[in-house]
Protein backbone atom coordinates (compact mmCIF):
# COMPACT_ATOMS: atom_id res chain seq x y z
CA UNK A 1 0.00 0.00 0.00
CA UNK A 2 1.01 3.86 -0.83
CA UNK A 3 2.37 5.29 2.51
CA UNK A 4 1.28 8.66 3.44
CA UNK A 5 3.48 11.29 2.68
CA UNK A 6 5.78 11.23 5.64
CA UNK A 7 5.78 14.12 7.91
CA UNK A 8 8.01 15.80 10.81
CA UNK A 9 5.55 14.78 13.52
CA UNK A 10 5.37 11.12 11.88
CA UNK A 11 7.34 8.89 14.34
CA UNK A 12 8.93 6.52 11.72
CA UNK A 13 11.94 4.69 11.22
CA UNK A 14 13.56 4.20 7.78
CA UNK A 15 16.46 2.70 7.08
CA UNK A 16 18.64 0.91 3.88
CA UNK A 17 19.48 -2.38 4.11
CA UNK A 18 21.36 -5.36 1.68
CA UNK A 19 20.23 -8.62 2.10
CA UNK A 20 22.47 -12.15 1.70
CA UNK A 21 21.94 -12.36 -1.53
CA UNK A 22 22.99 -8.82 -2.73
CA UNK A 23 19.07 -6.98 -3.25
CA UNK A 24 19.40 -3.42 -1.82
CA UNK A 25 16.33 -1.24 -0.61
CA UNK A 26 14.68 1.16 1.63
CA UNK A 27 13.10 -0.13 4.69
CA UNK A 28 10.95 0.61 7.73
CA UNK A 29 12.70 -0.09 10.94
CA UNK A 30 11.06 -2.22 13.72
CA UNK A 31 12.76 -3.38 16.65
CA UNK A 32 13.59 -6.94 15.38
CA UNK A 33 12.33 -6.36 11.64
CA UNK A 34 12.00 -4.05 8.68
CA UNK A 35 9.23 -3.87 6.33
CA UNK A 36 10.38 -3.74 2.80
CA UNK A 37 9.69 -0.44 0.69
CA UNK A 38 9.67 0.12 -3.14
CA UNK A 39 11.91 2.80 -2.86
CA UNK A 40 13.57 5.59 -0.82
CA UNK A 41 10.90 7.21 1.41
CA UNK A 42 11.48 10.42 0.07
CA UNK A 43 10.04 9.53 -2.97
CA UNK A 44 6.95 8.75 -1.79
CA UNK A 45 7.27 4.64 -1.22
CA UNK A 46 4.92 1.91 -1.11
CA UNK A 47 5.21 -0.94 1.23
CA UNK A 48 5.68 -3.93 -0.83
CA UNK A 49 4.37 -6.32 2.04
CA UNK A 50 7.98 -8.19 2.36
CA UNK A 51 9.22 -8.28 6.30
CA UNK A 52 12.80 -9.72 6.90
CA UNK A 53 14.32 -10.28 10.29
CA UNK A 54 16.69 -7.19 10.98
CA UNK A 55 19.69 -9.73 11.65
CA UNK A 56 19.95 -11.44 8.76
CA UNK A 57 20.61 -7.81 6.92
CA UNK A 58 23.22 -5.91 6.38
CA UNK A 59 22.70 -2.02 7.71
CA UNK A 60 23.89 0.61 4.43
CA UNK A 61 23.93 4.38 4.52
CA UNK A 62 20.67 5.41 4.69
CA UNK A 63 20.25 8.24 2.09
CA UNK A 64 21.54 9.25 -1.30
CA UNK A 65 21.36 12.59 -1.78
CA UNK A 66 21.81 15.25 -4.70
CA UNK A 67 23.85 17.16 -2.56
CA UNK A 68 25.24 17.40 0.90
CA UNK A 69 25.24 21.12 2.82
CA UNK A 70 27.19 21.07 5.53
CA UNK A 71 27.17 24.11 8.16
CA UNK A 72 30.47 25.89 9.84
CA UNK A 73 30.79 26.97 13.18
CA UNK A 74 27.75 26.31 14.33
CA UNK A 75 28.35 26.21 18.08
CA UNK A 76 29.83 28.23 20.18
CA UNK A 77 32.72 26.39 21.84
CA UNK A 78 33.32 25.20 18.41
CA UNK A 79 33.83 28.44 17.13
CA UNK A 80 36.25 28.89 19.55
CA UNK A 81 38.19 26.19 19.74
CA UNK A 82 39.01 27.09 16.00
CA UNK A 83 39.20 30.81 16.86
CA UNK A 84 36.42 31.99 15.00
CA UNK A 85 33.86 34.79 16.06
CA UNK A 86 30.00 34.07 15.83
CA UNK A 87 28.43 34.06 12.90
CA UNK A 88 26.61 36.75 11.32
CA UNK A 89 24.45 34.51 9.26
CA UNK A 90 24.79 30.19 8.52
CA UNK A 91 28.34 29.68 6.91
CA UNK A 92 27.53 26.66 4.31
CA UNK A 93 29.72 24.21 2.50
CA UNK A 94 29.34 21.18 0.33
CA UNK A 95 30.77 17.90 0.91
CA UNK A 96 30.21 15.58 -2.38
CA UNK A 97 28.13 12.69 -2.14
CA UNK A 98 30.77 10.43 -2.83
CA UNK A 99 32.34 11.01 0.96
CA UNK A 100 29.30 8.87 2.20
CA UNK A 101 29.65 5.74 4.03
CA UNK A 102 27.48 3.47 6.54
CA UNK A 103 27.23 1.87 9.45
CA UNK A 104 30.42 -0.73 10.06
CA UNK A 105 32.18 1.00 7.25
CA UNK A 106 35.70 2.51 7.40
CA UNK A 107 37.17 5.89 7.51
CA UNK A 108 39.98 6.10 5.43
CA UNK A 109 42.93 8.33 6.61
CA UNK A 110 44.56 9.89 3.49
CA UNK A 111 48.28 10.34 2.56
CA UNK A 112 47.41 13.62 2.11
CA UNK A 113 46.53 15.06 5.30
CA UNK A 114 48.72 14.36 8.79
CA UNK A 115 45.86 15.94 11.06
CA UNK A 116 42.23 13.90 10.14
CA UNK A 117 39.52 15.07 13.15
CA UNK A 118 36.18 13.97 13.74
CA UNK A 119 33.07 16.13 13.90
CA UNK A 120 29.81 14.48 15.29
CA UNK A 121 26.50 16.27 14.20
CA UNK A 122 23.23 16.35 14.02
CA UNK A 123 21.99 15.40 10.42
CA UNK A 124 18.91 16.59 8.55
CA UNK A 125 16.70 14.93 5.62
CA UNK A 126 15.08 17.11 3.15
CA UNK A 127 11.58 14.85 2.35
CA UNK A 128 9.66 17.57 -0.04
CA UNK A 129 11.44 19.78 -2.58
CA UNK A 130 12.41 23.07 -1.13
CA UNK A 131 12.92 26.57 -2.80
CA UNK A 132 12.81 29.67 -0.69
CA UNK A 133 10.81 28.45 2.16
CA UNK A 134 10.18 30.45 5.61
CA UNK A 135 11.43 29.59 8.49
CA UNK A 136 7.93 28.75 10.07
CA UNK A 137 7.43 26.10 7.20
CA UNK A 138 11.25 24.98 7.48
CA UNK A 139 10.30 22.00 9.37
CA UNK A 140 7.44 20.83 7.15
CA UNK A 141 9.96 19.83 4.15
CA UNK A 142 11.72 17.79 6.48
CA UNK A 143 11.59 13.82 6.48
CA UNK A 144 13.71 12.93 9.68
CA UNK A 145 17.47 12.90 11.48
CA UNK A 146 20.58 11.06 11.11
CA UNK A 147 23.59 10.70 13.12
CA UNK A 148 26.62 12.71 10.43
CA UNK A 149 30.31 12.55 11.28
CA UNK A 150 31.99 15.49 9.09
CA UNK A 151 35.50 14.38 8.86
CA UNK A 152 38.01 16.76 8.37
CA UNK A 153 41.59 17.11 7.18
CA UNK A 154 42.07 19.94 9.43
CA UNK A 155 45.69 20.88 8.16
CA UNK A 156 44.64 21.11 4.36
CA UNK A 157 41.31 23.00 5.77
CA UNK A 158 43.97 25.51 7.45
CA UNK A 159 45.78 25.26 4.70
CA UNK A 160 43.49 25.88 1.80
CA UNK A 161 41.53 28.42 3.59
CA UNK A 162 38.50 26.92 2.86
CA UNK A 163 36.69 23.65 3.15
CA UNK A 164 36.15 21.40 0.01
CA UNK A 165 39.52 19.30 -0.44
CA UNK A 166 39.86 18.94 3.77
CA UNK A 167 36.42 17.85 3.67
CA UNK A 168 35.98 16.43 0.44
CA UNK A 169 37.65 13.25 0.91
CA UNK A 170 36.26 9.53 0.48
CA UNK A 171 34.70 8.09 2.83
CA UNK A 172 34.54 11.74 5.18
CA UNK A 173 30.71 11.37 5.45
CA UNK A 174 29.72 9.08 7.83
CA UNK A 175 25.97 8.52 7.91
CA UNK A 176 23.36 6.61 10.10
CA UNK A 177 22.42 4.15 11.59
CA UNK A 178 18.67 5.04 10.25
CA UNK A 179 16.33 8.26 9.17
CA UNK A 180 14.32 8.84 12.18
CA UNK A 181 11.22 11.18 11.60
CA UNK A 182 8.58 12.62 14.69
CA UNK A 183 11.80 13.40 16.93
CA UNK A 184 12.15 17.08 18.35
CA UNK A 185 15.86 18.26 16.78
CA UNK A 186 15.80 21.16 19.20
CA UNK A 187 15.87 18.06 21.94
CA UNK A 188 18.46 15.75 21.18
CA UNK A 189 22.11 15.64 22.63
CA UNK A 190 24.77 14.67 19.94
CA UNK A 191 28.07 13.25 20.89
CA UNK A 192 31.12 11.76 19.66
CA UNK A 193 33.18 8.55 21.59
CA UNK A 194 36.47 7.52 20.23
CA UNK A 195 37.75 4.09 21.40
CA UNK A 196 34.86 4.68 23.85
CA UNK A 197 36.43 7.71 25.53
CA UNK A 198 33.95 10.90 25.43
CA UNK A 199 34.95 13.85 23.01
CA UNK A 200 32.36 15.75 21.99
CA UNK A 201 28.80 16.11 24.24
CA UNK A 202 26.18 18.91 23.84
CA UNK A 203 22.59 19.50 23.07
CA UNK A 204 21.53 20.59 19.55
CA UNK A 205 19.69 23.84 20.96
CA UNK A 206 23.33 25.17 21.31
CA UNK A 207 23.34 26.23 17.68
CA UNK A 208 23.28 29.36 16.47
CA UNK A 209 20.65 28.69 13.57
CA UNK A 210 18.80 25.93 14.32
CA UNK A 211 17.17 23.53 11.59
CA UNK A 212 14.38 25.65 10.59
CA UNK A 213 16.55 28.55 9.80
CA UNK A 214 19.01 26.58 8.32
CA UNK A 215 16.83 24.93 5.88
CA UNK A 216 14.86 27.93 5.25
CA UNK A 217 18.55 30.13 4.76
CA UNK A 218 20.10 27.18 2.26
CA UNK A 219 16.53 27.16 0.71
CA UNK A 220 17.67 30.91 -0.52
CA UNK A 221 20.35 29.61 -2.04
CA UNK A 222 19.65 26.09 -3.85
CA UNK A 223 16.66 24.29 -4.40
CA UNK A 224 16.48 21.35 -1.63
CA UNK A 225 15.45 17.84 -3.10
CA UNK A 226 13.99 15.43 -2.03
CA UNK A 227 16.56 13.17 -0.26
CA UNK A 228 19.01 15.80 0.41
CA UNK A 229 21.42 15.72 3.50
CA UNK A 230 21.91 19.10 5.86
CA UNK A 231 24.82 18.27 8.63
CA UNK A 232 24.51 21.43 11.24
CA UNK A 233 27.41 21.89 12.93
CA UNK A 234 29.62 20.08 15.07
CA UNK A 235 29.98 21.18 19.26
CA UNK A 236 33.28 21.92 20.72
CA UNK A 237 35.76 18.90 21.32
CA UNK A 238 36.91 18.04 17.70
CA UNK A 239 40.03 16.00 17.84
CA UNK A 240 42.34 13.62 16.27
CA UNK A 241 41.65 10.30 14.61
CA UNK A 242 44.22 7.75 13.98
CA UNK A 243 44.53 4.09 12.55
CA UNK A 244 42.29 1.72 14.29
CA UNK A 245 40.49 4.35 15.79
CA UNK A 246 36.24 3.00 16.79
CA UNK A 247 34.61 6.23 15.65
CA UNK A 248 30.82 6.58 17.21
CA UNK A 249 28.46 9.58 17.30
CA UNK A 250 25.22 9.39 19.13
CA UNK A 251 21.90 11.91 18.75
CA UNK A 252 19.93 10.78 22.00
CA UNK A 253 16.95 12.39 23.74
CA UNK A 254 17.89 15.53 26.42
CA UNK A 255 15.33 12.98 28.72
CA UNK A 256 14.29 9.45 28.79
CA UNK A 257 10.76 10.33 27.58
CA UNK A 258 12.05 12.50 24.22
CA UNK A 259 12.87 10.14 21.37
CA UNK A 260 16.48 9.85 19.82
CA UNK A 261 17.92 9.05 16.86
CA UNK A 262 20.55 6.10 17.00
CA UNK A 263 24.18 5.58 17.33
CA UNK A 264 26.58 5.51 14.25
CA UNK A 265 29.70 3.20 14.56
CA UNK A 266 32.22 3.44 11.76
CA UNK A 267 36.16 2.51 12.23
CA UNK A 268 39.27 4.03 11.00
CA UNK A 269 41.85 2.63 8.40
CA UNK A 270 45.05 4.53 7.29
CA UNK A 271 44.97 4.25 3.29
CA UNK A 272 46.86 1.44 1.28
CA UNK A 273 49.31 3.76 -0.49
CA UNK A 274 50.07 2.65 -3.90
CA UNK A 275 51.28 4.95 -7.12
Amino acid sequence: MRMPQPTPNTRARYGRFRSPDGQIFFALVEPARVRRLDRAPWLGARETGEIRARGELSTLCPVSPSKIVCVGWNYADHAREQGRRAPDEPIFFLKPPSALIGPGDAVVLPPESTRVEHEAELGVVIGSRARRVSPERALDYVLGYTCVADVTARDLQRRDGEATRGKGFDTFCPVGPEIASGVDPAKLRVSCRVGGVLRQDAPTSDMFFDVAALVARASRIMTLEPGDLIATGTPGGVGPLVDGDELEVALTGLTPNEAGVGVLRVRVEAAEVSF
